[in-house]
């Protein structure tokens, strides 16, 4: 996904305040970028199948069909589009669900326009790192349970969960590091972008929630190992 230097970005800006999606609008055209409006989530979903766009920058709360059920649909068929959520709300819970549902960054309302295009510079050259190393799909065995990492499944007892993406990609680094340490850091990095104190409580939420679902075996264990990481640990029966 290197693209030349003349090459435009393709935005798709789904925002339902008219002034400042303009706002947004002419300034990132005044950056090179290229630019489609949608005013509401239904709209969104239109262009951007008909777009194809670079990223995907949404507002959260809007009519018809919000930015979450929005994207959610999305990404029923496309993993790889960057989205960037705009929000009002900022409590863990709904920064989560975003996260949860194949949103890549959120960016708070207030914000600075400069900001703005320098987080959507950081999700192209994101993207572009996760095409070039795209992971091989491989499968774990946990305890009782059966991981398959490409179809984002956890099987027990004949019982099959869904996990999401930064569930699987969390569960899968805990896999490949087997009674290892795997580093809270390079996690934040490497699935949000940025390790600041927010999302590591974002984090733990997904940890947490990892845990509940392997909660059927007690021979398997997600370890929290204070200031580093979290460690997969299977006991010997």
């Amino acid at each position: 996904m290197n693209r030349p230097a003349m090459e435009q970005i393709n935005v798709l800006l789904v925002e339902d305040e008219s002034t400042l999606a303009m706002i947004i609008k002419e300034t990132l055209e005044g950056q090179g970028f290229r630019i489609r409006l949608a005013g509401n989530g239904e709209e969104g979903l239109r262009l951007f199948f008909q777009e194809k766009p670079d990223v995907l920058v949404a507002d959260v709360m809007m009519p018809r069909v919000d930015g979450f059920e929005m994207v959610r649909r999305i990404r029923r068929t496309d993993r790889q589009t960057p989205v960037l959520f705009l929000t009002a709300r900022s409590s863990v819970n709904d920064v989560v669900e975003g996260f949860e549902l194949g949103g890549n960054d959120y960016l708070k309302k207030p914000f600075g326009m400069q900001e703005l295009i320098v987080r959507v510079k950081a999700l192209l050259g994101r993207a572009s790192s996760l095409v070039a190393d795209e992971p091989v799909g491989q499968t774990f065995g946990i305890g009782h349970y059966l991981f398959d990492s490409q179809t984002q499944t956890l099987a027990c007892a004949g019982m099959i969960q869904k996990l999401s993406y930064r569930e699987s990609e969390i569960l899968r680094r805990l896999c490949q590091n087997r009674n290892q340490v795997t580093d809270m850091r390079q996690l934040l990095l490497d699935l949000w972008g940025d390790d600041n104190f927010f999302n590591q409580r974002s984090l733990h939420v997904f940890i947490t929630k990892l845990r509940h679902k392997l909660g059927k075996d007690g021979h398997v264990r997600i370890i929290n190992v204070r200031g580093i990481g979290y460690k997969l640990i299977e006991d010997e029966v």
